[in-house]
């Protein structure tokens, strides 16, 4: 059974309370006992020699001066003159324990004639008996004791006075008591309260609530508070940064799996792509080896092999760029550039291309600046552009422009090639991905050239998006942050 603190507090308090008041009471009490036992052995002491003195007096007054005489002959007077004087009752005895006045009932108690003997030794005693005390003191003549004298002394005024103060303190104890634990307890209900607010507390800590709030106290208590609601924040940092790196290394894992199956991928796409050529290259050589003297097909061969070997060049060259940047973190050279002149320039560096395949060029260039690396919207630009030359009809034709949009500079080019299938819109971006392989391999196409422009963009800050597509042509659109003029 689990006690709460509260009810030990309770118990502490009344235990503490009631064992106060009665230790206060029991030592009060106790002094006002020894404060009557000490007034009336004050008072019978007094007594005591005034009856010596006057006994004395009287024996000086007779003749016959012997005590003894005087106590066999007028003793039962003298006890009852002491009495008149005293007030109170008195027994006389002489020197052998033999009562000289009237006789009283008590004087054959058993612990009235043990008390009388040890008087009779020239010695003070007396007994209580309930409400009644019996003081025997001796009386001496000139130092020599001739008899005992007897005060009966009624306790029952003494008794009576302490009964009433022992009322008093019982009724004043209760009402003192009752008051103080009353004030103590609503004084300790708060710490009770704020130590079991505490306890909840800690209770939703454990239970994953770290939002916990501070107690309005300026003591120790309230700084425990303070303490736990620092430890809650640590906490439920710490908990996040976890999560945080959990997700992390979720993603990481997502993402190791993903470029594993990409590698995979990327391997077999590349091995497939470097075989068709490989193998044109081998018939050749297989055929010139068969057919030494054919200068025909030595000029065949010599065009083609040289065909093939440009196109594994170029393979090569892209396959480096795009596992380089995935791998690496490059230094790019960022400046401010003009993008109208930066296209004239890459248009003019294509030119040849241009006339060779019959496309005609339109452009709508205006004035507008990028923060970019040159080399990176070289490649996004020469790719491409390589793409709508490479896949576009005969005598067909390009169209280039730019303009500024939202603060972004938009570069859309397009061209009246054989389009994309709806089907295939998604695939466009990944490394080997052709949309007619027949076309792309007549004219060196590898499938390389607009998943390394789109990792380019990116890297910029920009993006490459597929705008339209039919079998009228394709038009893509490349977003770059502007720059103000």
């Amino acid at each position: 059974m689990r006690i709460g603190i509260k009810f030990k507090f309770s118990i502490f308090l009344a235990v503490l309370l009631l064992l106060t008041v009665f230790i206060l009471s029991l030592l009060v009490l106790n002094g006002v006992k020894d404060n009557q036992k000490a007034q009336y052995e004050q008072y019978l002491k007094q007594q005591a020699q005034t009856a010596n003195t006057y006994f004395l007096q009287n024996i000086l007054a007779e003749a016959n001066k012997v005590p003894q005489t005087f106590l066999s002959s007028k003793g039962r007077e003298f006890a009852e003159q002491l009495e008149l004087i005293s007030g109170q009752t008195v027994v006389l005895y002489d020197e052998n324990g033999s009562i000289v006045s009237k006789k009283v009932s008590h004087t054959e108690v058993k612990n009235v004639k043990l008390t009388l003997e040890y008087a009779l030794a020239n010695k003070t005693a007396y007994l209580v008996e309930d409400d009644a005390l019996y003081y025997m003191a001796p009386l001496r003549v000139g130092g020599e004791q001739v008899g005992v004298v007897q005060f009966n002394y009624s306790l029952e005024g003494h008794q009576e006075f302490y009964r009433q103060i022992r009322q008093l303190f019982i009724l004043v104890g209760a009402g003192v008591f009752f008051l103080s634990f009353i004030l103590a307890y609503f004084y300790f209900d708060s710490f009770a309260n704020s130590i079991i607010r505490l306890g909840k507390t800690v209770d939703l800590i454990g239970e994953g609530h770290y939002d916990t709030e501070v107690l309005s106290r300026q003591d120790e208590i309230g700084r425990l508070s303070k303490g736990i609601q620092a430890m809650s924040l640590q906490i439920k940092k710490t908990m996040q940064d976890m999560e945080t790196e959990q997700e992390k290394l979720t993603l990481a894992v997502g993402r190791l799996s993903l470029l594993d199956q990409q590698q995979k991928q990327f391997i077999g796409n590349v091995t497939h792509e470097f075989k068709t050529p490989l193998t044109s290259i081998k018939a050749y050589i297989d055929l010139l080896e068969m057919y030494p003297e054919d200068k025909e097909l030595l000029e065949t061969a010599r065009d083609n092999i040289k065909s093939e070997t440009q196109k594994l060049y170029e393979m090569v060259v892209k396959v480096l760029q795009l596992s380089a940047m995935d791998k690496y973190d490059f230094e790019y050279n960022m400046e401010k550039l003009e993008l109208k002149q930066t296209i004239l320039t890459v248009l003019n560096s294509l030119s040849g291309k241009l006339e060779k395949f019959g496309i005609s060029l339109k452009t709508e260039l205006t004035e507008s600046y990028v923060e970019a690396d040159r080399d990176s919207i070289n490649i996004i630009l020469m790719n491409l552009l390589d793409n709508a030359i490479k896949y576009n009809k005969a005598e067909g034709s390009i169209f280039v422009k730019n303009y500024c949009k939202d603060d972004q500079s938009v570069i859309e080019i397009s061209d009246t090639g054989i389009g994309i299938p709806e089907e295939l819109v998604q695939a466009i971006f990944e490394p080997f991905y052709t949309v007619d392989k027949n076309r792309s391999r007549e004219n060196g196409g590898v499938g390389l050239g607009l998943s390394l422009a789109k990792k380019h963009a990116r890297i910029q800050g920009g993006s490459i998006t597929l705008v339209n597509t039919s079998p009228a042509g394709t038009t893509f659109r490349i977003t770059l942050p502007a720059l103000p003029s």
